[in-house]
């Protein structure tokens, strides 16, 4: 190997190329176990974002089961999930062009079995006692607020059959294995389903309806998720009444807690379908263990309490699924790419199925995450993971220092994650540092740290992002006058608020975000209607708050470059919040540069869109933090510059 080069941070050459990223990766979701083969849902940015089922076989073999133009994506909540279900040799899915229930078999075209417009479904179980589907149903057919039920699903029936209502939201419909009960979940506005999701159990009766049933768990201040039946009819599921979303069960009545692990059970309810455990016998659970920002492996025995670790070489673990001995989730780690992963119950054996990405990579192009802590305001402590510059080709002068990217997750009531991110790698091969915070607020910490944020949003956030590129300045880990930061929906709210209201960081990137928190109120879908009445105060009561915590209102306190990056399909976060911010920055004389995409709803799913976002994201850091990236890259109008 030769020595490596000495070349300014943020010049060197890397063999990671945004074109890869875009075209070379797709996105895993929802792996399923059924009749002997595997289910997940690919996403494929060159197919236009398309949401594809495949089937892998035990030979090997991997099939597309839903031909073109047909993509399993429902949107429900807008944010979807729990699109499809194998059903025998079949699978149902919800279409995302019309919102219509379809089943395909292998080679055939999908044939529409629910033809009414303005229903949408999502989150699927089977009720094999009665040949039915059942599923959370949403209702757009009258005009106002969207209706949100549980309604059964028979093939060429007409809209289903509510059986559950009265409430805002539901979601995880799941039937006992006898037939007998379901259990559900349950909650209403204001609060959102980790603020206070209720678990309620109730009886089935011969003709397929439901009977008024009894609350189990939950509630305002108590949080349960991922209810499930164990194979002898015993129901388990996650809640945080003791702070982190630790294991139950409900048995002769009591509700018995499975496990004292300060640790996480389960991840906030953004999406449906999601499962961090699963039944491998009526006494054995697999469970990915969430703790301090990283996923563990581990088999509890419900008997004894007894906990036996499996050593996988996985440390970011989702969608847990086992039956017939064998389990399957989607794992990653920091030097690996996530995969559908199916594993061998009594050996421990692994297989990875299909990874997101075909591309190899040499160890000494990746950067390791460090997972640090750092203070922050009111003597606390925040969390993140940072990734130092790394390319064996290239070292830096000894007196410089690399230039720092903080990367803000949506939510904001999600987290980061350790599974290899290209998109960080891109950065830190090209010789800049990294820090991707989780903000008080992130899940993953338990419940109080989760709660720090409310009535807070745009206070705690920009605190902890400002605080931790502060003690990465401090400790001499990056350039203090080199700091520019970037995030995605609310992670964009986050990142503009930073600018807006801090005197940190040099430059930002706003990926569809927040600008006008008044407006989100106004505008935004019925999931998160009422999602800033525990962020920021109940709206209009305090209004106050709300101008005060928006950037496009304190654009005096602005003076740094932004460039905006915006779905002109969004229905989360509408064009017009970028635009009016870009529109006050330009009249300001800051530069500024806005990028829309035709097509693009919330997050960018097209592989041309992707490649030009993530390129003139770096470009335009470039140009405000004085550096020469490698290689040619497609210019970015920056006005004001």
């Amino acid at each position: 190997m030769s020595k490596p080069r000495v070349a300014p941070y943020g010049s060197w050459a890397s063999p990671i190329a945004a074109r890869q990223i875009a075209e070379g990766s797709i996105g895993l979701l929802e792996p399923h176990l059924a009749g002997g083969s595997v289910y997940w849902l690919e996403v494929r940015p060159t197919e236009a974002g398309r949401y594809v089922v495949v089937r892998w076989d035990d030979d090997g073999t991997i099939t597309d089961m839903l031909p073109p133009p047909f993509s399993a994506r429902t949107r429900v909540h807008e944010y979807g999930g729990g699109s499809f279900l194998p059903r025998g040799d079949q699978v149902g899915f919800v279409n995302f062009a019309d919102q219509r229930m379809y089943l395909v078999a292998e080679g055939e075209q999908p044939e529409c079995v629910l033809e009414e417009d303005g229903l949408r479904y999502a989150d699927f179980d089977c009720d094999t006692l009665r040949g039915r589907l059942l599923a959370v149903r949403e209702d757009h057919r009258r005009p106002g607020e969207a209706v949100n039920t549980i309604a059964s699903i028979t093939p060429h029936g007409r809209g289903g059959r509510v059986l559950v209502d009265g409430n805002d939201f539901y979601s995880a419909p799941r039937v006992s294995p006898d037939g007998s009960r379901l259990a559900y979940l349950t909650w209403n506005h204001p609060l959102m389903p980790w603020d206070g999701a209720e678990l309620w159990i109730a009886p089935i009766r011969e003709n397929g309806s439901v009977a008024p049933g009894e609350h189990v768990a939950g509630g305002s201040g108590e949080s349960v998720a991922d209810p499930q039946w164990s194979p002898d009819g015993v129901l388990h599921f996650a809640c945080d009444r003791d702070d982190w979303w630790r294991l139950y069960r409900v048995r002769g009545g009591e509700v018995e807690r499975l496990t004292d692990l300060p640790a996480e059970f389960a991840r906030p309810q953004w999406i449906f379908g999601r499962s961090s455990y699963a039944f491998v016998s009526k006494g054995s659970i697999l469970c990915a263990v969430q703790q301090d920002g990283l996923s563990h492996l581990a088999m509890l025995d419900t008997a004894t309490g007894e906990w036996t670790a499996i050593d996988v070489p996985y440390t970011a673990i989702d969608y847990v699924r086992a039956a017939a001995g064998r389990a399957v989730f989607i794992g990653g780690s920091a030097a690996r790419p996530s995969a559908v992963v199916l594993m061998d119950i009594e050996t421990g054996r692994t297989r990875e199925l299909r990874r997101t990405t075909d591309l190899v990579l040499d160890e000494g192009y990746l950067s390791v995450p460090e997972s640090v802590e750092f203070p922050t305001v009111g003597e606390r402590t925040a969390h993140g993971l940072f990734y130092p510059p790394r390319n064996r080709d290239f070292t830096a002068p000894a007196e410089e220092r690399p230039p720092l990217v903080v990367m803000v997750h949506g939510g904001p009531t999600s987290a980061t994650s350790s599974a290899l991110k290209l998109g960080i790698q891109y950065y830190t091969s090209r010789g800049l540092a990294v820090l991707d915070v989780n903000y008080g607020g992130s899940t993953g910490y338990g419940r109080a740290y989760r709660e720090r944020l409310y009535g807070l949003w745009g206070v705690v956030d920009v605190d902890d992002c400002c605080a931790g590129a502060a003690h990465l300045a401090e400790a001499g880990r990056v350039d203090g006058e080199r700091m520019a930061i970037t995030g995605g929906s609310a992670g964009g709210y986050t990142t503009l608020s930073c600018l807006a209201f801090r005197d940190v960081f040099a430059a930002g990137a706003s990926h569809f975000g927040v600008s006008d928190c008044e407006a989100l109120a106004a505008e935004t879908h019925k999931f998160e209607s009422r999602y800033l009445d525990q962020l920021i105060g109940p709206y209009p009561e305090r209004r106050d708050l709300y101008v005060e915590r928006s950037p496009i209102h304190h654009v005096e306190g602005l003076s740094c470059p932004v460039i905006f990056f915006q779905g002109l399909e969004d229905q989360v976060v509408p064009p017009n919040q970028a635009r009016r911010m870009a529109d006050a920055l330009r009249d300001k004389h800051v530069p500024v540069a806005l990028l829309e995409f035709a097509g693009e709803q919330h997050g960018f799913r097209r592989a041309e869109n992707i490649r030009r976002a993530i390129e003139a994201e770096l470009y335009f850091f470039s140009r405000v933090l004085g550096f020469v990236p490698a290689g040619e890259i497609e210019p970015v109008e920056i006005e004001n510059l």
